[in-house]
């Protein structure tokens, strides 16, 4: 094999992963469409936001090891060389970005849908929140 064939990669990860690949796949494209339209739509990264889904992302980068280890005909004490130490790293770190992507953008989006925030404070989603708060203390008070 001389020259690294796409079709070739697909037909491997087609026959690895069976249909969870093309699950993956719509997951992947999905969770970008809509990580790009809440960063348009928000004018940039709410930080708390960004550091609770980095922390989460780390549970991501964990199920990535096990999907990889289900996937693969070795596990991790079959690891011998450098370049599988390297692998494992590069399969984790794909997986924490990939999930802490992915959870920003279900965090951001449900603080829209719902108008608060629901990883961490109700203030991080930038939502003005004072009137609803208003009306809370207001209607506490009056029962």
């Amino acid at each position: 094999m001389k020259e690294l064939d796409l079709f070739v990669l697909l037909a491997v990860f087609q026959e690895m992963l069976g249909p969870l690949l093309w699950l993956l796949l719509a997951i992947i494209v999905l969770g970008t469409l809509a990580f790009v339209v809440l960063l348009v739509r928000e004018k940039g990264l709410v930080p708390r936001r960004l550091v609770c889904s980095q922390a989460l992302g780390i549970l991501g980068g964990a199920l990535a090891l096990v999907l990889m280890a289900k996937v693969s005909s070795s596990g991790f004490t079959d690891a011998a060389g450098p370049i599988d130490w390297l692998l494992i790293v590069l399969v984790f770190g794909i997986g924490l970005a990939g999930s802490a992507i992915l959870l920003y953008t279900a965090c951001g989006w449900w603080s829209i849908l719902r108008q608060s925030d629901c990883c961490c404070l109700r203030q991080s989603c930038g939502v003005d929140t004072t009137k609803v708060d208003a009306e809370l203390s207001t209607k506490g008070a009056s029962e």
